[in-house]
């Protein structure tokens, strides 16, 4: 389980240990697939970036830990796409099958009671503030279609007080914190080498 602010390198991390590790069967599973899906009232408030998406409530533990526990169980599920453009979940869903490595990031990853007995190796992954508020400034820009007042407002609205009130505290339930993200090479070789131990 990979858990980290927003913007805070993540993906970059999973994708660089799933790289490294050089197996086959690794699955990368994303908190992001697991958005609840908005009513009209919610749609309208997402548009006006007044909807807070990194709050527990916007997401589906229930569909996300039962995904979870077949995947471990190495059965095939049904993931949903999420887009962030409209802020909903698509119609076709992806079929992901059980492997040797699952790996699971979002920011939520540990924020939840369930969900944290799954994960047998939890990292956090410490990125600083200012750095993950450029990465998204740039990422909902280029890739999402949002403008920069937007950002800001939902950023100073949504994102740093849920950082601070849901994210950052369970840095201590993780194994291993890691500074700097995808750059600390130290790090994801350590994570590498342990997962090739458990394998």
């Amino acid at each position: 389980g990979l858990c980290g602010g927003s913007a805070s390198g993540k993906t970059t991390v999973a994708t660089r240990i799933i790289e490294a590790l050089d197996v086959p069967w690794v699955v990368l599973l994303s908190m992001d697939s697991f958005y609840k899906v908005l009513d009209e009232g919610q749609q309208a408030l997402a548009a006006r970036s007044d909807y807070n998406f990194d709050h527990p409530d916007a997401f589906d533990f229930e569909l996300l830990v039962s995904v979870l526990r077949k995947l471990k169980k190495g059965k095939s599920v049904k993931v949903p796409v999420y887009d962030f453009t409209t802020h909903s979940r698509r119609r076709e869903w992806k079929t992901v099958y059980g492997a040797n490595v699952i790996v699971f990031e979002g920011i939520l990853a540990f924020a939840n009671k369930e969900l944290l007995k799954l994960l047998d190796m939890k990292v956090f992954v410490d990125t600083d503030s200012d750095i993950r508020l450029v990465r998204r400034l740039q990422r909902d820009i280029m890739e999402r279609g949002r403008d920069v007042a937007g950002v800001i407002k939902q950023y100073n609205k949504f994102v740093k007080p849920a950082f601070e009130q849901y994210i950052e505290p369970t840095v201590q339930v993780a194994d291993i914190v890691v500074p700097r993200g995808g750059e600390n090479f130290v790090a994801l070789d350590l994570i590498v080498q342990h997962v090739h131990s458990q394998l």
